[in-house]
C-alpha cells in the first residue's frame, strides 16, 4: 500500500482457505526506505467466523503466460536460463496461502513436474486483485516444451492458461520467427525476429532486394531487449533515395551481431501493394 501522510488504509476479502474458528489473528507489516528498513506485527485482533454476505462468483482468474518479458509470443524461443512471467487478474483476488489442498498457484512442465509459485507472486501497488509471477527457469533442455499454469481466486475458482515454447542453446547466436507486419503492406511495414541473445547489445542491418537481387534500401539499428523478441524495426515503402519502390514481390536479409561479434542472418520475403 502507499503511504501518504505517514498513514495508509485498505480493505480485504478473506479467503475460503482460513480456519474460521475465532481466535487472534496476526498484522505484518515491512517498510523500507533509502537509508534502513522496518518491520512490526499487531496481534490484538480477532479473526474467524464470517460475514453472512455471500459472493456469488463463478468464474478463475485471468491468467497470461510470458517466458521472459511480455513482447515473447506463444511458441517463441528462450535459452536454457530464462524466467517465467505470469500476469494475474480477479475482482476478488488470487488465492496464495497454501492452505487449501489443491488449490496452490502451481506451474506444470510437459505434463509432469509441478511448480509451486504461490511465495513468488507479488501483487500491483495499491491493488489486491491483480499481480504477477516471475519465477526462473534454469537448466531448461533444448527443445519444444509446454507449460500450463493454474490458478485459483480466493473464492476457489480455478482458470488454466498454457505456453509453448522452444529452448535453443546460448553458445551460439541464433535467429527465429523472423517476418514483417503488415505482409502484404502498402505503405508501412515493421521487422521482427527472435533470438537468444537477451540484455546484449545488437547491431542490426536489414537489406532489401529485388527478386533480380538489387540493393533496394538497408536499414541500420542497435537493440538491447530483456527478452528474446525484437522491438520494431519500421520501414516506409521507400529506397535509399527516398523514392516509392514498385510493388510486388521483395527479398529481405536480416543480419544481426552480438556483443562478441558472433553473427547470424536470415532471408524472408515480403510483398507491396
Amino acid at each position: 500500500m502507499t503511504v501518504t501522510g505517514s498513514r495508509f488504509n485498505f480493505s480485504f476479502i478473506l479467503p475460503k482457505d482460513i480456519n474460521y474458528n475465532y481466535g487472534n489473528g496476526k498484522i505484518s507489516y515491512y517498510a523500507n526506505s533509502t537509508q534502513t528498513d522496518a518491520s512490526g506485527s499487531f496481534t490484538d485482533v480477532i479473526i474467524g467466523g464470517r460475514s453472512g454476505a455471500d459472493i456469488t462468483d463463478t468464474h478463475g482468474p485471468e491468467i497470461q503466460l510470458y517466458m521472459n518479458d511480455e513482447n515473447f509470443v506463444n511458441g517463441g524461443t528462450v535459452t536454457p536460463s530464462s524466467t517465467l512471467l505470469v500476469k494475474l487478474k480477479d475482482e476478488y483476488g488470487i488465492n496464495t496461502t497454501g492452505n487449501g489442498i489443491g488449490h496452490d498457484l502451481v506451474a506444470i512442465l510437459d505434463d509432469g513436474e509441478q511448480i509451486i509459485l504461490n511465495n513468488y507472486y507479488e501483487a500491483e501497488r495499491d491493488s489486491f486483485n491483480c499481480g504477477a509471477v516471475r519465477y526462473p527457469m534454469d537448466n531448461l533442455s533444448l527443445g519444444s516444451h509446454k507449460l500450463k499454469v493454474r490458478a485459483w481466486d480466493i473464492l476457489n475458482n480455478v482458470s488454466e492458461g498454457e505456453l509453448e515454447f522452444v529452448v535453443v542453446s546460448d553458445e551460439g547466436l541464433t535467429l527465429d520467427h523472423v517476418l514483417n507486419y503488415p505482409n502484404p503492406f502498402t505503405t508501412r511495414t515493421a521487422f521482427y525476429f527472435e533470438h537468444n541473445r537477451p540484455g546484449e547489445m545488437l547491431d542490426i542491418l536489414i537489406t532489401i532486394y529485388t527478386i533480380s537481387g538489387k540493393v533496394v534500401r538497408t536499414l541500420e539499428a542497435s537493440q538491447c531487449t530483456q527478452g528474446f523478441r525484437s522491438e520494431p524495426i519500421y520501414w516506409d515503402g521507400r529506397d535509399d533515395f527516398g523514392d516509392i519502390i514498385g510493388k510486388g514481390t521483395y527479398l529481405y536479409r536480416i543480419r544481426v551481431r552480438d556483443s562478441q561479434g558472433q553473427q547470424a542472418e536470415k532471408i524472408e520475403k515480403l510483398v507491396i501493394l
